[in-house]
């Protein structure tokens, strides 16, 4: 399994801790005031979800149960789950709570496992969101005045909009690079020297490496803090960031169906996992299977309720993301740990329950092989059969690939306990969308 964050920290180059005047008021809450918090608004937003959304009004009834029934934070567990079929199902605009007048921006996924999951904000989810992604970047050691170069996408992906409101919110100067053009994005990287990249961890790999490919030392720019999201990551790849370009990767958190980047933030002095902005999202941590919710500390799949959204509020949505709660420590409101996998992306193999996590951690400790990777799932007569697809390091010669590729199948073998075909493949052969790789292609079926 991945280390905790807590093992590693004392190895770790730690950021700047903001001054104490600068936190937003929810950032200083004591416990019992956060706790009213969102027990107000939670009852608030059962409310505004029954009243208006007709999918949440027909699930509340078959569950037997009212907004006015939730009289405690422990009584939301009363209530039915969400999932991201409902939302495929009541595409494009049945999820909402507002008249489409009085929605000023759309977004969607990709919609590339059915059909797109469609969301709304209006002029208040806006500047909710703007104000959190902006708590974010200062909590990840970002202060008004610095350039951020933004590299996730833009358009209906909503991480390349979100940080740029956001960074503009804080006061920063937004550079909006998108995804993609890698050489160009080195060469404003080098002009318009920024003190900050918010980029998906993969992509951020694949710019050191172009960076390397020119002559240039990575540790040489301007670059002093990387806020890393939209694919989980283990700290042996944050070590391997820190350690090629000298600077400080935090781990910025958030989803589409929930609000998009900034539902939660590590902060730079601590680096222990993303604190979850709870004045704004109430968290869970449930069962994948039995759906009972668990105690803080256990992992499970993490579900969220927000608390202060009005297009699109979202009741225990299921991320299928698997994490644990864990207690505050450079804020008061909790944190989650390191994401190890989803549960609808473990892998059973020949009886042997395997997450892209796993098999990241081996690919990052091989010497010679990039972080890159997929996992190719093929069935011959009645065997499933997984083979890791991994790109080389551009100064890999194809000896070394050949031992490269021997020593990643026996640490799987070992580590994992399954057998796997490996594949080493030349530099930007496999294929990334919005600066991400998809991590599984399964051709079971076909």
């Amino acid at each position: 399994m991945t280390a905790t964050t807590e093992e590693h920290s004392a190895a770790r180059r730690l950021g700047p801790a903001p001054d104490p005047a600068e936190l937003d008021p929810a950032e200083r809450y004591s416990a019992d005031e956060l706790a009213a918090v969102q027990l107000e608004r939670l009852q608030r937003t059962l409310r505004h979800a029954y009243e208006n959304v007709p999918l949440y009004r027909a699930k509340f009834d078959r569950a037997g149960v009212r907004p006015e029934d939730c009289r405690s934070l422990a009584d939301l567990a009363k209530f039915p789950h969400t999932t991201k079929q409902d939302l495929r199902e009541n595409y494009p605009y049945g999820m909402f709570a507002v008249p489409l007048d009085q929605v000023r921006r759309l977004h969607a996924s990709s919609g590339t496992t059915g059909k797109p999951t469609v969301v709304g904000y209006t002029e208040g989810d806006l500047r909710t969101w703007a104000d959190l992604v902006a708590r974010s970047i200062r909590a990840a050691g970002g202060r008004a005045g610095q350039r951020v170069h933004v590299a996730y996408g833009y358009g209906l992906f909503t991480g390349g909009l979100g940080a740029h409101y956001g960074a503009e919110r804080l006061g920063c100067t937004v550079i909006p690079a998108s995804g993609g053009m890698t050489a160009r994005q080195v060469q404003i990287i080098q002009d318009f020297q920024p003190e900050i990249i918010m980029v998906t961890p993969s992509y951020l790999l694949t710019l050191i490496d172009e960076f390397e490919r020119r002559g240039i030392d990575p540790r040489s720019t301007s670059l002093r803090t990387a806020i890393l999201g939209a694919e989980p990551w283990t700290e042996q790849m944050r070590q391997e960031i820190e350690q090629r370009l000298d600077l400080d990767a935090v781990d910025i958190y958030g989803l589409s169906e929930v609000m998009g980047p900034g539902v939660a933030n590590e902060c730079a002095e601590t680096k222990d996992g993303p604190h979850i902005w709870e004045d704004h999202f109430y968290p869970e941590v449930i069962d994948p299977f039995t759906e009972e919710v668990l105690p803080d500390g256990s992992e499970g799949e993490l579900v969220f309720t927000s608390l202060t959204k009005e297009a699109m509020p979202i009741i225990r949505y299921r991320t299928r993301d698997l994490t644990r709660l864990l207690p505050g420590t450079a804020r008061p409101m909790r944190r989650m740990a390191k994401i190890t996998g989803r549960s609808d992306d473990m892998i059973i193999l020949r009886g042997v329950n395997v997450y892209p996590t796993q098999i990241e951690e081996l690919v990052l400790r091989t010497d010679g092989l990039s972080p890159h990777f997929q996992l190719v799932l093929t069935r011959e007569g009645r065997m499933d059969k997984m083979t890791v697809r991994v790109e080389a390091r551009t100064d890999c010669p194809a000896p070394r690939r050949e031992a490269a590729a021997a020593e990643l199948l026996r640490a799987i073998k070992d580590g994992v306990g399954i057998s796997t075909e490996i594949a080493v493949v030349d530099p930007d052969t496999l294929e990334r969308s919005v600066g991400k790789l998809r991590r599984i292609v399964d051709r079971r079926e076909s």
